[in-house]
């Protein structure tokens, strides 16, 4: 079975991106815990992905690559507002951060994740890492379909 096991953690103010980020458009077309289905632009490409449900850090995924018009028609069927954003991948101490610029509905958060390869391998954390949300539910970008980070009071 495929497997993630990713660490999320906030972007401290002030951090800037030191290269080019990619455009990503992405909606979901399941949100319900046991399993989300993902479909995402990334760049000049679509993919299709189904998650299983979180235990800790670590769920199952399985990601396809699929026909950028068959991903742009499968956006228009997805739950609303669809998640907008720009990544930067930040190489850092032998691991790569994902940092993800939020547009839309959900402008002015930022987040970096980091993929490992088990739940307790070491890391280091850069500066510009602030506090740990990966439990936090409010991060998931199926919720922040459902409950923008512009609606957070």
């Amino acid at each position: 079975m495929a497997a993630e096991i990713e660490r999320k953690f906030l972007v401290k103010e002030g951090w800037r991106p030191q290269a080019n980020g990619v455009r990503i458009a992405q909606g979901y077309l399941s949100t319900v815990p046991e399993r989300t289905v993902r479909v995402r632009i990334k760049g000049e490409k679509g993919y299709l992905t189904v998650k299983g449900r979180n235990a800790g850090i670590r769920r199952a995924e399985y990601e396809y690559e699929i026909p950028l018009a068959d991903a742009e028609a499968m956006l228009a069927l997805c739950e609303q507002p669809l998640i907008e954003k720009r990544r930067y991948l930040v190489p850092y101490e032998g691991y790569t951060w994902e940092v993800d610029v939020f547009a839309g509905a959900n402008e002015g958060l930022v987040v970096a994740e980091i993929e490992l390869p088990a739940e307790d391998a070491a890391f280091i954390k850069p500066d510009w890492v602030g506090a740990e949300v990966s439990g936090d539910a409010r991060y998931y970008n199926a919720s922040l379909i459902r409950h923008p980070y512009r609606d957070w009071k």
